[in-house]
């Protein structure tokens, strides 16, 4: 027995390896081939397979092909996977309106720097580009004017100590019965209007920088920022209210538009804008609209801030865009949303089994939105970001259904 299945063996080992030589080049196009061809069903004895066969096939539908015309079908995973968004149809509308500016310093980022009394420029203490903190000295004056103050001011003081002195020995003279009670109150009020004057002259020597007893006097910076320039130089003579230095505070910059008048009723705070600038787009808003603020040219001013993001660099050319006459509560759709599809602009719509393209009439164009005059109610769910991947399967089943 052990013999004949050893026999058995040998001859079934050779068998095949016969037929791999014999059927190799066959065996090799079979697995080149990506799918082998399927053979036909064979009739059964009440030849129905065959007609079986041919209405399952008939009743799947090919991969990608749509349920309806103008629909493309996709399940919640495949929409997310995709990036598309789906957002609800806005209200608004309004035109655009194209404004140029600048950016410029704030109000208070800005400090022009100048000498509170006449005098001798002893030093200079920065330069253009030297970073300065608040109070910070930038010059040293030496004037005959604030030695005159802080002599005022002492001389004042020690009046007002004299007279509080006075008043205080008539009070003890009084309580002794040596003068009149009227002449403590004389007193008084001499000791009072002493104090009064010496208040004013400290004020005066304080206006004029608290010059010392030589009339020596800093010129300090009121804000934190960047000497841009200096106007004075050792040795020179500065008037009273001639400028010093400037001094700039580069983190506070603003958005700075000039615009045409009428816009100084439709443009209010708040609004938003959409900015150009040498690094890219950015959103703003509108934080102050002040009309005819240009009296050389009557022109409306529109200041913005940033949102969240950084300005450029203060002197730096930007343009905007604002929206105007939107208060109609017309439907709008984000650009992107809008798409052509056989020359006929559609939108699409969600449905419950993926999207189906709606035909529209658009209107214009305003901060990236699109008027919508017809074809939706305003109820609708529409595709967004990535919209055009729907047209794109859209054309791909169309393009299926014709071969």
């Amino acid at each position: 027995m052990t013999i004949k299945r050893q026999l058995d063996k040998r001859l079934l080992i050779g068998g095949v390896a016969v037929l791999v030589v014999l059927g190799g080049g066959g065996l090799l196009y079979a697995v080149a081939r990506p799918e082998a061809p399927v053979p036909a069903a064979k009739a059964s004895a009440d030849g129905h397979a065959e007609g079986e066969a041919a209405h399952a096939a008939e009743a799947t539908p090919p991969k990608g092909a749509e349920a309806d015309e103008g629909v493309v079908a996709l399940t919640a995973e495949q929409i997310q996977a995709a990036g598309i968004t789906v957002v609800a149809v806005g209200r608004g509308g309004g035109a655009e309106t194209r404004l140029s500016g600048r950016v410029e310093p704030m109000i208070d980022a800005r400090a022009v720097v100048g000498a509170s009394v006449g005098g001798r420029v002893e030093r200079v203490l920065v330069a253009p580009g030297q970073s300065v903190r608040i109070g910070q000295p930038l010059a040293a004056l030496v004037s005959g004017e604030a030695a005159t103050f802080r002599a005022e001011a002492d001389a004042a003081a020690a009046e007002a100590e004299a007279a509080r002195l006075a008043h205080r020995r008539d009070q003890t003279l009084v309580e002794q019965g040596v003068v009149a009670r009227q002449d403590a109150e004389t007193s008084r009020a001499r000791a009072l209007s002493a104090e009064a004057s010496a208040r004013a002259a400290r004020a005066r020597a304080y206006a004029a920088g608290a010059p010392n007893a030589s009339g020596r006097v800093s010129v300090s910076s009121p804000i934190a920022g960047v000497v841009s320039r200096v106007d004075v130089g050792p040795g020179g003579f500065v008037a009273a209210g001639g400028v010093v230095a400037e001094v700039v505070n580069p983190a506070r910059v603003e958005l700075v538009f000039r615009a045409p008048p009428h816009l100084g009723t439709t443009v209010r705070a708040g609004a938003n804008l959409k900015v150009s600038g040498p690094g890219g787009d950015f959103d703003a808003v509108v934080t102050g609209v002040a009309s005819a603020a240009d009296g050389a040219s009557s022109a409306t001013v529109i200041r913005a801030r940033t949102e969240g993001g950084v300005l450029p660099p203060a002197g730096s050319a930007v343009s905007a865009a604002v929206v105007t006459g939107g208060e109609g509560g017309g439907l709008t759709v984000p650009a992107d949303a809008i798409q052509t599809v056989d020359g006929a602009t559609v939108v699409f719509v969600q449905a419950p089994q993926g999207f189906r393209a709606v035909p529209v009439l658009a209107g214009r164009r305003a901060g990236g939105r699109i008027e919508i005059l017809k074809g939706l109610e305003g109820g609708e769910r529409i595709a967004g970001t990535n919209a055009f991947l729907l047209k794109a399967e859209l054309a791909k089943g169309e393009a299926e259904h014709g071969h």
